[in-house]
């Protein structure tokens, strides 16, 4: 069943986190992931006004999503984004089937 990581990003170098930006979709690709969303308009519905950078992505399962995330190509890119942005990023299980 498929797999998304949803990241929430506080970007406080957005030259640096450029270079992160380059690195990061290498990663996704090799690991079968692709984008959802990345930081596009966006509408707060309820609750507090979301402000941060919200990038949204899909994976074939948890287990190659994990591999992603763990992996030395990410790890590149995770080192270029150390000192360009602070963020939260969830690993979320999806749905094997389409409910009404």
């Amino acid at each position: 069943m498929p797999a998304y990581m949803l990241a929430r990003i506080n970007v406080t170098d957005p030259e640096q986190y450029e270079v992160y930006k380059s690195l990061a979709p290498i990663a996704i690709k090799k690991y079968g992931g692709r984008y959802l969303t990345r930081g596009g308009a966006m509408e707060t519905l309820e609750g507090p006004e979301e402000t941060l950078r919200v990038v949204l992505l899909e994976y074939p399962d948890m287990a190659t999503a994990r591999a992603f995330y763990d992996s030395p190509e990410y790890r590149k890119a995770r080192d270029a984004r150390a000192n360009a942005a602070e963020g939260q990023f969830v690993l979320l299980e999806g749905l094997d089937v389409v409910l009404p």
